[in-house]
């Protein structure tokens, strides 16, 4: 069976370039299957799935959205109603891709119809916004932005060139698909957090997983690493964590860059994954300022450094530092049923805070190991060691203990 390559529009504006993309889908030898987001004008071009397949399966009858058309009414039911065709699709392995066409409107459509796939499953959004600033369309998903360059209304030698492109990306990405990995799942695949205050640690990390037969898949913790982490564990896709990042959780207290949102910290222990913690980079804060090099006037009178010339890093004072323990302690709380070990690098949690670092404070640091021995739930187990995050042994040991759990579970080869 040839690979299926969905292709999302409004055919009654991009009807005459979804047709293309189609044409240029079938001459690669894959099968387009071409969805109709659109609600008022006429289509242009055929659809496989039809505008008034769409509105049923979000909810509304068509007929019904055309009494008095807006796009606000609209456009949360064609969402819905392609979001469920082409899962059902998904599903039953009738469609290996996702292309979309779309301007403001339609890429908000169309990666909203996205996000909604699984990790893993290829996402290419054509859009003439896709030079800018994409996270809103993107989200955590791994959706693959594309910029139309010239808008996307009309055919000439130029938009072909982009369209076939496209094209030939969504059937390549197809034609790999998700089978490509199916022999490695014996090895248990964990989800790692890291900060460049942490990589070498994080480096160690991974060759420590490797030699334990698991594999590691790390995440930036700069907050849409944390939560696209969360979120794989949700779909089933990590075995448990090496939660070596928490800044996440002290930017989430003071409303700063890396915030994680609201479930950062709690997934691992609602679905009972073993997890092991170390609260890497929680010392500081990540802060985008401009001009570059400002330093803000709330931050004045802390110790602090710059990451680089926008992200200013102010050093958490103790009374903060308790804070941040006590956010920390109430989101394990929160689900955390055992599976679960906080390691206390006395030394320091990131290389900021090392001896002769450049955020050294070993008051704020004894407040924050108190309170979080104090405070972190039963369920938790504290392990205490004089050195700093990045040691060769520390890190070792996190590892050890991540693979004992896994292998308590029948989870490590």
């Amino acid at each position: 069976m040839s690979r299926g390559v969905a292709v999302l529009a409004t055919l009654d504006t991009k009807g005459q370039e979804a047709g293309f993309v189609a044409q240029q889908i079938a001459a690669l030898g894959a099968r387009a299957e071409v969805f109709d987001i659109g609600v008022v004008g006429a289509p242009t071009t055929a659809a496989d799935v039809t505008r008034e397949q769409v509105a049923v399966a979000g909810g509304t009858p068509l007929d019904e959205l055309l009494r008095a058309p807006t796009r606000e009414a609209a456009a949360p039911v064609m969402v819905a109603g392609a979001t469920a065709l082409l899962q059902e699709q998904v599903a039953r392995g009738a469609v290996h891709a996702v292309l979309g066409l779309g301007g403001l409107q339609g890429t908000a459509a169309c990666t909203e119809v996205m996000r909604a796939l699984p990790f893993g499953f290829p996402k290419i959004m054509v859009s003439t916004v896709a030079s800018g600033d994409t996270s809103a369309y993107v989200g955590i998903k791994d959706v693959t932005m594309m910029f139309s360059v010239g808008d996307i209304l009309g055919l000439n030698r130029f938009t072909k060139t982009i369209f076939a492109n496209a094209a030939g990306a969504a059937v390549g990405m197809a034609q790999v698909g998700q089978g490509s990995t199916e022999g490695e799942r014996q090895r248990p695949l964990v989800g790692v957090t890291n900060l460049g205050v942490l990589t070498e640690g994080t480096m160690r990390a991974l060759q420590h997983l490797d030699a334990a037969g698991i594999d590691g898949l790390v995440f930036h913790a700069v907050g849409s690493g944390g939560r696209a982490m969360e979120q794989m564990m949700k779909e089933g896709l990590l075995d448990g964590v090496f939660d070596y990042a928490l800044g996440e959780i002290a930017d989430d207290v003071f409303g700063a860059l890396r915030a994680g949102g609201p479930e950062r910290l709690t997934v691992a222990g609602d679905l009972g994954l073993p997890q092991v913690l170390c609260p890497g980079g929680a010392e500081h804060l990540g802060v985008l300022v401009d001009p570059p090099k400002t330093v803000p006037d709330r931050w004045r009178d802390h110790a602090y450094c710059f990451h680089n010339p926008v992200v200013f890093v102010p050093r958490l004072n103790g009374e903060e530092m308790v804070q941040v323990a006590d956010e920390i302690a109430k989101r394990l709380a929160a689900g955390t049923r055992g599976d679960a070990v906080m390691m206390l690098p006395r030394g320091g949690t990131s290389r900021y805070s090392i001896e002769g670092g450049p955020l050294r404070d070993p008051t704020s640091d004894a407040a924050f190991f108190a309170a979080l021995t104090a405070r972190l739930p039963a369920t938790v187990e504290v392990v205490d060691r004089e050195t700093q995050a990045e040691d060769d042994a520390f890190v070792a040991e996190a590892v050890q203990r991540l693979a004992a759990m896994l292998s308590r579970r029948g989870g490590s080869s």
